[in-house]
């Protein structure tokens, strides 16, 4: 069972009023606080599972997330419906005021706030035997990889930004500075070598979707690769290769991303949405919230709001489609289509996109309607099994890290340091087999092995919010999308300013110190 955003934080005082004015020296036995609440397993499990709401908060992967990164990083182009904010993410005209960009920084701090909250609480805890005592350390893990993962989004699209360490800095300090980039990224990787430390393998079924060791493994390991840290990386990201780990990749490379996924083998930390059930159709943040319940939402609405046959807010770039035809690895000869293609987009024959829908519908299959509706996602849809998903319930959860793009990162942690040689060419090899895709027999040199491994990303990773990180970290993104983006008639460009998105427009009214620090009015 999908529990992981079933429990809030519970912070309530109930006040009593009294009929003398000496009972008002009274303390309310029945008033909870920060000091008295948190004192024991259930109530630190409960604080520990709130943490991990935040990824399913306004501007995170509930809806704003994978239309942001998929916008920007020009995996996806809108189409007439999208509108709003959204629409100018993806014409890269926001500016700080921009709202979902900035419910994103919120959602993030409201995610360390939490963690700082579980770390304080749980390290002043006293556990009453040993299973406590593990479950104390797990829930302080948690704590740091969710931590580290919110730090990891911040250093990566805002730079410097306020670095909370602790509870007790975070509620004295309301006014922090912006931390240099170098201590943020040291901060990331202590909070992960903590959780790596006290998380387990696994849990029972119940605690899918919780941090594991696997997890914080490797989001060090990316943290490392982020960094051109490179020998770090291989030797960190070389541990999810070997015992005690046990990943592998999923026999179905459709599989990772239907409901299907939550026990997948390849999947090493996601975001997790509850299956749908008749009822529960608006367990969806935004429908959630009226209905006066904010932040309660267990479901994501990516089927419906990308869905051809749904609200159809966006199409699958040109770019994409186009990268995945390529020149045979066996022969050189040009015209080869990837066999990923129909698992990643609907298309048509000659692009090598899935051509009919509806496969396990009672009627048979459908053509897919290529001539009006043009090249749409496949991935995270419902469309083998429905018509139309007509609805925000999607359970599908979300794909963080997997060990695809473990493997990739490895081989290119190896390309990095000049070895083009047998042990990054079976890794690449070894992520296009479980396709069918035919194998390289070579990497060529250092540049020819790296385009090779740039091209890997983007048809394995397409559609999944690495485009734009990846763009970014190989500072090719200016020239890459504004060549993308003209090719298809966009006249929006990247300017030099865009590598970072801007500060906040709120975050510069209410915090001196950082507004003092924007420049340009940006970042």
């Amino acid at each position: 069972m999908k529990r992981v955003f079933k429990y809030a934080i519970l912070l309530s005082a109930i006040s009593a009023t009294v009929g003398c004015k000496k009972s008002l020296d009274l303390k309310n036995q029945s008033n909870y606080t920060f000091e008295s609440y948190f004192t024991n397993d259930a109530a630190l499990n409960q604080a520990t599972i709130a943490t991990y709401a935040p990824l399913l908060h306004v501007g995170m992967w509930a809806r704003e997330y994978y239309f942001a990164f998929d916008l920007l990083g020009w995996d996806a182009k809108p189409d007439a419906p999208l509108q709003g904010d959204l629409l100018s993410i993806s014409q890269m005209n926001f500016e700080p005021s921009e709202y979902y960009l900035s419910e994103q920084w919120k959602s993030l701090y409201r995610m360390i706030y939490r963690a700082n909250v579980v770390v304080d609480r749980a390290t002043a805890w006293t556990p009453a035997n040993a299973q406590e005592r593990t479950n104390q350390a797990q829930y302080i893990g948690e704590a740091k990889f969710l931590r580290a993962y919110a730090y990891w989004n911040l250093v990566n699209n805002w730079g410097r930004v306020p670095l909370h360490d602790s509870y007790k800095e975070m509620t004295e300090n309301k006014f922090a500075k912006r931390a240099d980039v170098a201590a943020i990224w040291a901060f990331i990787e202590k909070d992960l070598k903590d959780a790596e430390q006290a998380l387990p393998l696994t849990y029972p079924a119940q605690w899918l979707g919780r941090a594991t060791k696997g997890a914080a493994v490797a989001l060090l390991g990316k943290s490392y690769l982020y960094q051109k840290k490179w020998a770090e990386a291989q030797a960190e990201l070389t541990k999810l290769t070997t015992s005690p780990f046990n990943y592998t990749l999923a026999t179905k490379y459709n599989d990772l991303f239907s409901e299907t996924n939550q026990n997948n083998p390849e999947t090493i930390f996601q975001v997790m949405n509850k299956p749908f059930e008749p009822g529960n159709r608006d367990d969806y943040f935004e429908t959630a919230q009226e209905r006066g319940v904010a932040g309660l939402g267990t479901h994501t609405a990516r089927a419906q709001e990308y869905g051809f046959n749904d609200w159809a807010n966006v199409f699958v770039t040109d770019a994409v489609v186009k990268s995945f035809t390529y020149n045979d690895p066996a022969t050189g000869l040009p015209g080869y289509i990837d066999p990923r293609a129909k698992f990643t987009f609907y298309g048509n024959a000659l692009n090598g996109g899935m051509t009919q829908y509806c496969q396990s519908c009672a009627g048979g299959p459908i053509p897919y309607p290529f001539a009006t509706r043009g090249n749409r996602w496949l991935k995270y849809e419902y469309y083998d099994k429905v018509q139309s998903i007509g609805g925000t319930y999607s359970g599908i959860n979300g794909q963080v890290i997997r060990y695809a793009d473990v493997l990739l990162m490895l081989a290119e942690a190896y390309i990095q340091q000049g070895n083009t040689g047998a042990t990054p060419l079976a890794l690449i090899n070894q992520v296009r087999s479980r396709s069918g895709a035919t194998p390289y027999a070579s990497l060529g040199n250092q540049a020819s092995a790296f385009t090779i491994l740039q091209r890997e990303r983007r048809l394995e990773l397409s559609g999944e919010q690495s485009r734009w990180f990846d763009l970014k970290r190989w500072g090719i993104a200016k020239e890459t999308l504004n060549a993308e983006r003209a090719a298809e008639g966009d006249t929006h460009q990247f300017q030099d300013k865009n590598v970072l998105l801007p500060i906040p427009q709120y975050e510069i009214d209410t915090n001196p110190n950082v507004a003092s620090d924007v420049q340009n009015g940006w970042n």
